[in-house]
């Protein structure tokens, strides 16, 4: 029974653990393994495994060096993985699977951080993942517990909208979000209890080769900027009422971006596509706990929590041009199951007009070229299991709507099931 219920696989290492830990060093493995099935719709069918071993080190220098507030973290991703999924079976924008990116053993995030003024005032510069500092669940999903497969509920996909579009010149810009990061530099303020500021800017075109080591910051690839600011409902226990957070944000990508209607005016006129300079979205985020079983004492945190979040960017140089998502999460839904979570969660995500725009012109020329992009959605119910305190096993339903943005492709009806490790 022990065996079950302490933190980590192989226990506390012997007390070499606990000792790191008191004096300052801290570590984590986590592996994640995961079997996706396409069975029905989407572009084939069929099932691959999927994994990633995650590594991460803390160093805190109040313990280590005797001064507050400084903390070393290196974290890096080992993933392992069959044919691509999302795009050899699903052929969806969102992907349903949360671990499927190409096999590599890289570096994750390599930063140093020092916090001053009480915890007021922190500055962390690095080798960074926005997704670890922006836009970030609370009370929903995070890596610690992760209740919904679809990388959009991780991170949006409308984020992603500084990549390339598929089938449009290559230009010089990416995310740095997991499994990827890219240099940079976050400086934020917590003035009070319910609200913080902060901003960061990175790297525009993070190195996506298999190490994550490469840095190359040149005009060419340009500067990544996000800003935040949050609202806390309730942050502190005796302010009686449940928890929450509202966050409102905003990113701008310094690069060149083609022109959605441009590219396709180019394939009939054979001009240049024109360009914009910039690129930019905006985001909303509100996630909230709605009711506790117990309260807010209980190790379980069992009760209810609901998020909705709505992002917007300018369609004519990105593929996506609204987000809408929202769902429910439910912990300790079935009696003495205090620590398993109940999860169902939609997503809307819509093609921005210009390229439908473009696809209906090169129709007119050559009927029948595009399925004309409309937008595609997703349904997900999970259900993670807590079999040990260091197991979780959640099997997880997804019903893709218009995979790819389209009607090309039939719904996409998908099965999976996800094991976790901590060591």
């Amino acid at each position: 029974m022990r065996f079950a219920t302490r933190d980590y696989l192989f226990g506390d290492w012997a007390g070499k653990r606990t000792w790191l830990k008191d004096n300052g060093v801290d570590f984590e493995f986590l592996y994640l393994g995961l079997v996706a099935d396409n069975f029905s719709g989407g572009i084939d069918q069929g099932a691959v495994y999927e994994g990633v071993l995650m590594m991460v080190l803390d160093l805190y220098s109040d313990k280590l060096l005797g001064y507050e507030g400084g903390q070393f973290h290196a974290g890096s991703l080992w993933l392992h993985n069959g044919d691509a999924f999302s795009r050899n079976k699903v052929g969806d924008l969102n992907m349903v699977s949360l671990l499927d990116f190409p096999d590599s053993f890289r570096l994750w995030e390599l930063y140093y951080e020092q916090k001053m003024f009480d915890g007021k005032l922190s500055i962390k510069g690095g080798q960074l993942a926005i997704d670890r500092d922006f836009i970030v669940p609370e009370y929903y999903n995070s890596i610690a517990s992760i209740n919904f497969l679809n990388q959009t509920f991780f991170y949006p996909t409308m984020a992603f909208n500084v990549y390339d579009i598929p089938g449009f010149p290559v230009g010089h810009h990416a995310l740095a979000a997991t499994p990827y990061g890219a240099p940079g530099a976050r400086i934020r303020t917590d003035p009070i209890d319910e609200l913080y500021l902060q901003a960061g800017i990175y790297d525009g075109n993070p190195d996506r080769t298999r190490s994550g080591t490469r840095v190359n910051l040149n005009e060419a690839e340009g500067a990544l900027a996000y800003f935040e600011v949050g609202y806390r409902l309730n942050p502190r226990k005796e302010d009686g009422g449940v928890p929450g957070n509202l966050k409102l944000g905003a990113y701008y990508h310094t690069d060149d971006f083609f022109d959605n209607f441009s590219v396709f005016e180019s394939a009939l006129t054979a001009q240049p596509p024109e360009t914009h300079s910039g690129n930019y979205g905006v985001y909303f985020l509100a996630d909230q706990i709605l009711f506790y079983e117990v309260g807010r004492d209980d190790a379980a945190q069992q009760g209810l929590a609901g998020f909705f979040r709505v992002a917007w960017a300018p369609e004519d140089r990105n593929l996506a041009s609204l987000g809408i998502d929202g769902g429910l999460v439910y912990k300790g839904l079935i009696p003495s199951r205090d620590y398993d979570t109940f999860g169902i969660a939609a997503s809307y995500l819509e093609i921005s007009d210009d390229i439908s725009r473009g696809q209906r012109l090169i129709n007119s020329v050559l009927p029948g070229t595009f399925s004309v992009a409309d937008y595609e959605g997703v349904l997900e119910v999970s259900y993670r299991a807590q079999l040990t305190a260091w197991w979780t096993l959640q099997p997880d339903f997804q019903w893709v709507m218009h995979p790819g943005g389209s009607q090309q492709h039939e719904d996409a009806f998908v099965f999976m099931v996800m094991t976790t490790l901590r060591f």
